[in-house]
Order: structure tokens, then sequence, then C-alpha cells
């Protein structure tokens, strides 16, 4: 069965949003979200494992699935709902035969060849981008666009196919017309911390 995503994939940050994880998940599932990506790349494994944790108890409180960034030991050791891969991380077959097969295993691709390539990998759902230029990633990939959206949706096939970059309220509507099952947010939602509840349930209102 294809996995069914929320229209709305909030990932957190910590640095833009001066919040813990935890306190980012629960603002989040105030406003509504009902799976969140966290996203680390500072904090060492210890910490960012205790901080995973202390997450991860939240959305269990909040019926939230959590998808873990990058780190697939770290997933695995606190058995989060799965986790999203990048180009140079643990491959997707590996991850799998780590986590099994109920895990749910994303993956980012940046352009058309990746994600023809992705689409044979046994994921639950690729994510294209940057779509729109965006400031949550240091040194992105050229931008995809609303067309490049589009030919990776006809390419690919029934797969999930996640959007990122520079997303915002305004443009996530043409986003999924072009072909997105889903919009994957940091700016949007983060970047004023005490309206991340009402920005999340507005965005959510939106699409």
């Amino acid at each position: 069965m294809s996995l069914l995503l929320p229209k709305l994939y909030p990932i957190t940050d910590v640095r833009l949003s001066g919040l813990s994880h935890a306190e980012q998940v629960l603002r989040l599932s105030a406003g509504g979200a009902t799976l969140v990506q966290l996203r680390e790349k500072h904090l060492s494994p210890r910490e960012f494992y205790d901080e995973a944790g202390r997450a991860l108890r939240v959305a269990r409180e909040r019926g939230v699935r959590l998808i873990i960034n990058d780190r697939v030991d770290i997933a695995l050791a606190l058995r989060a709902d799965g986790v999203h891969l990048g180009q140079d991380d643990l491959a997707p077959e590996a991850a799998r035969r780590l986590l099994g097969e109920e895990a749910i295993i994303g993956f980012s691709t940046h352009n058309l060849e990746q994600a023809r390539e992705a689409a044979r990998l046994r994921v639950d759902y690729i994510a294209i981008g940057p779509i729109f230029n965006t400031s949550s990633k240091e040194n992105p990939d050229p931008t995809v666009g609303l067309d490049g959206l589009s030919r990776v949706r006809h390419e690919i096939g029934s797969i999930p196919l996640v959007a990122i970059g520079g997303i915002t309220r305004e443009n996530a509507r043409a986003v999924l017309n072009a072909g997105a099952d889903s919009v994957a947010v940091i700016g949007a939602l983060l970047t004023r911390p005490g309206a991340i509840e009402e920005r999340t349930r507005r965005f959510i209102s939106a699409i």
C-alpha cells in the first residue's frame, strides 16, 4: 500500500526557531501537524539522541509520526517511525534492512535523473527540491521550479512525492497542483516561534 502523506510536512530547526525539537513538535502538532521530521545538523550524536528521545515522547503523546533526518542509528535506537535520507547518507536498501518493512523511508533528490533512480529503490516517498530559492539549507542545489516538479511527477509514477525548498502558504497550492503530494516546510512555520501553532493551522487551512 502506498504511504498516505499529510499535505503539510513540517521539518524542525533548532537554530531558526530557538526551540528544542520537542517543543517544536508540541507546537506544530497543536496546529494540526500529524507527521514531523527532526532535522539536526549541529548537535553531537549523543545530544541529538537525547533531544530526539524527548521529541518522540511528545510525538507519541500527540499521535504524531516522527521521521529522523539522516541518522538511521538514532531512528533505530529510538524506534522512530522512519528516517529521511540524503544523497550522501546510508543507502535506502541498507536502511530498510536495519529498520524493517514497517519503517517510513524517504529519500532526497535534486533533479530528474536522481528522482528516476530513486523510483527504483525501496523507499516510501521521494523528496524533490529545492523548488524555489531557500535560506533554510547551506549551499542548496539549483532550483527545480514548478515545471521541473511536474516532470518529476510524470516520471516517477504514483510514488508519494514531497516538494521542499522555499515553499510558503502563498505558493503551496501551486506546488501541490504541479504534482506534489506533500510540501515540506521549515521557514514559513518556524521563523516566529510564538506563532508556530497559528502558522501551522493557517497553512493547513490554505492547502
